[in-house]
């Protein structure tokens, strides 16, 4: 009688970050199958080594996986539910001092800061919002602005709570669940990146492949 295939279902993200050089399937997949011994084998199954110093990435086809895992276990049927092509990045996990996160934060948190408060005025400046501002009050009421009026107030008010409405959070608190443009922003530009960390392995061989 023809026993039926057990079946495997692996998934693996696009860029995966590990802390040792000696990476392990369990490092970088998520594994299913019904024997549980087989499935503990096949997470400390080793697929691939980094230099014991210093940092580094590879990018690794999940046919390479594949075949590994049928090398050991040639009776399982594979089913691969995520990428295609596996960026793993090995970085020697060093905890710096507190205080260097504190500066790192201090002076992102005061360029951003600086940087916006010279943008709104360098714009203001341009388009001479003072003067426009002295105009439509003194034809709505008559007389001559003393430069701090309902205009200048709503105007500051406006600006800061349009810009705690477009980035959907103030401080740890988000107004709604959708992510903020910012983190929008950073997944387009780790999807670019990763995107093109695959394609340059691929173009110039660098990609570890099953055999052709």
């Amino acid at each position: 009688m023809k026993h039926e295939r057990e079946t495997l279902y692996i998934k693996g993200g696009r860029n995966t970050e590990v802390a040792k050089p000696d990476v392990a399937l369990g490092d970088i997949l998520s594994m299913e199958c019904p024997d549980k011994m087989t499935l503990a084998k096949l997470r400390a199954m080793k697929i691939m080594k980094f230099p014991e110093k210093g940092r580094g990435r590879r990018v690794l086809s999940v046919l390479k996986i594949i075949s590994r895992i049928h090398e050991e276990f040639p009776e399982l049927d594979v089913r691969n539910l995520g990428e295609a092509d596996l960026i793993i990045t090995y970085e020697e996990q060093k905890t710096p001092p507190r205080i260097w996160h504190l500066a790192k934060t201090a002076f992102a948190a005061a360029a951003v800061f600086f940087g916006a408060a010279f943008s709104i005025m360098a714009f203001n400046n341009d388009v001479d919002v003072t003067k426009l501002f002295g105009q439509i009050y003194e034809l709505a009421t008559g007389t001559q602005t003393d430069g701090f009026t309902v205009l200048e107030i709503s105007y500051s008010a406006g600006v800061a709570a349009g810009i705690l409405i477009f980035f959907n959070h103030f401080g740890k608190k988000r107004f709604t669940v959708d992510p903020t443009p910012m983190e929008v922003q950073m997944r387009l530009y780790e999807n670019d990146i990763q995107t093109t960390l695959a394609e340059n392995a691929d173009r110039e061989g660098r990609e570890i492949d099953v055999d052709p």
